[in-house]
């Protein structure tokens, strides 16, 4: 029998593999913990529910470590990148210096998965914990100016093919708006003319997708496996906006 292949880090650098990943799951506490941050959102309440806390990052760190291992199993790009799983959460403390919002903390959990990590620009997998209000998705999210230039170009390029990746019926069972775009250009996009056939594309400012979430459906045992069948169907599109 051959030996599993370890696909992400533990924090003390020795390594996962699906044969030591246990069935965790995100719990009622850890929506209950951000609940409560949400309206207690202060360093002093911070402080003294610090172990409640802990447990919460616990929960959803775990939660990353097996999503590294379902995706490494579709996914070769982040079966390569032997992925540390806190590279690919975000910290909880708010940058609040040039905000006019002063509390400290943000009130979700949030990991970005893609083969560079959380600061990379690569296009990646996504899942954001927040009561009332989590989603999961793939793409990329407002990129630079010269990536969005280039993935314009790839599209225009290959738009027979990025048609079959975005109206793929796998897809659009878990995404049904397909990609969607944080903004669009009203004009079109320098170099480009009206009468393009994948014009509405070539105007979007980003491509991703997102599907809201219960909070039953992310404190269900069967989170990981139905988040796996859902990040499956957007390999083709990762894959497609990490080429060029």
């Amino acid at each position: 029998m051959n030996s599993p292949v370890p696909v992400c880090l533990k924090p003390d650098n020795t390594t996962y593999n699906s044969l030591t990943i246990f069935q965790l799951m995100i719990t009622n506490n850890t929506l209950e913990f951000l609940s409560n941050l949400k309206t207690n959102n202060t360093k002093s309440w911070f402080d003294e529910h610090k172990k409640e806390y802990q447990h919460a990052h616990s929960d959803f760190l775990d939660t990353v470590v097996q999503l590294l291992v379902e995706i490494a199993a579709f996914d070769s790009d982040i079966a390569a990148s032997h992925l540390d799983p806190k590279s690919c959460v975000m910290r909880i403390n708010r940058d609040i210096r040039f905000s006019k919002d002063k509390t400290p903390y943000k009130t979700n959990l949030f990991a970005y998965i893609n083969k560079g990590g959380r600061k990379s620009p690569y296009a990646g997998y996504y899942l954001h914990i927040e009561p009332g209000a989590s989603f999961i998705g793939g793409g990329v999210y407002m990129p630079e100016t010269a990536t969005l230039e280039q993935i314009r170009q790839e599209i225009d390029n290959s738009f027979s093919e990025w048609q079959s990746i975005v109206q793929n019926k796998e897809l659009l069972h878990f995404f049904p708006e397909s990609v969607n775009a944080s903004g669009k250009l009203v004009r079109p996009p320098k170099g480009y003319d009206s009468t393009n056939p994948a014009i509405e594309y070539l105007k979007f400012k980003d491509y991703y997708t997102q599907r809201f979430l219960s909070n039953h459906e992310v404190t269900d045992s069967a989170f990981i496996a139905s988040l796996a069948k859902t990040f499956k169907s957007l390999n083709p599109l990762i894959n497609f906006l990490n080429r060029i």
